[in-house]
């Protein structure tokens, strides 16, 4: 795994915004684990997440290893998108290419989990995994483990937005503000001349 590709997984992790479900927790939150086990995040091929969780999990049974690797995440969240005028919520992983892994790192995991089939490697300075701090864990547990969908969105203030569907259908304009509680923005659109705002639902603004 590159540095570079270490430093935008870390970027990501802490650019993570609104929480979300998932249906696997920890059982401990980790500054109660009095033991050396630390987050790892391992890299698989993207798609192939889940299935390389199985993959491990087995893998953990049959070799009797449970004592050094304990849990196996994919981080997913719930968010809302609109389609055919529904709202409708989907299931969709936060760090698509990346499981997290529990364990003691030691010669004997290291080498089960690098050679599960479907893992590629760990993310780590060159060949030497690097545990996630307690901070970065916090910030992807906190996120996973919401219970309320969110909305994805990838515009911000001050950017050009279309308006997708309702009353304003079509019409351009500059978000004005954004609120993130209510999942909802109001837009500086261009009406009989004079610039208007118009509150829309974020599921009906595709930036320009």
């Amino acid at each position: 795994m590159t540095k570079t590709t270490d430093q935008r997984l870390r970027k990501n992790i802490d650019d993570s915004a609104e929480p979300v479900d998932l249906a696997v927790s920890p059982t401990a939150a980790p500054e109660e684990i009095k033991d050396d086990r630390a987050w790892y995040v391992v890299h698989s091929y993207s798609g192939l997440e889940n299935k390389v969780k199985k993959n491990l999990e087995h893998r953990v049974e049959s070799m009797s290893i449970s004592h050094k690797i304990f849990q196996v995440i994919v981080p997913t969240e719930e968010q809302i998108e609109l389609k055919d005028g529904q709202r409708r919520v989907v299931e969709r992983r936060v760090f698509p290419g990346y499981i997290l892994v529990q364990m003691i790192l030691d010669d004997e995991s290291w080498y089960i989990v690098r050679n599960t089939p479907g893992v590629t490697g760990f993310v780590g300075i060159g060949n030497r995994p690097t545990p996630l701090s307690a901070a970065e864990v916090d910030r992807i547990m906190s996120r996973i483990e919401t219970v309320e969908p969110r909305v994805q969105i990838d515009f911000k203030v001050g950017e050009r937005v279309r308006v997708t569907d309702g009353p304003f259908a079509e019409f351009q304009g500059l978000v004005d503000t954004i609120d993130l509680a209510r999942g909802k923005a109001s837009v500086l659109i261009s009406i009989f001349g004079r610039e208007t705002p118009v509150e829309v639902d974020f599921l009906q603004l595709q930036k320009v």
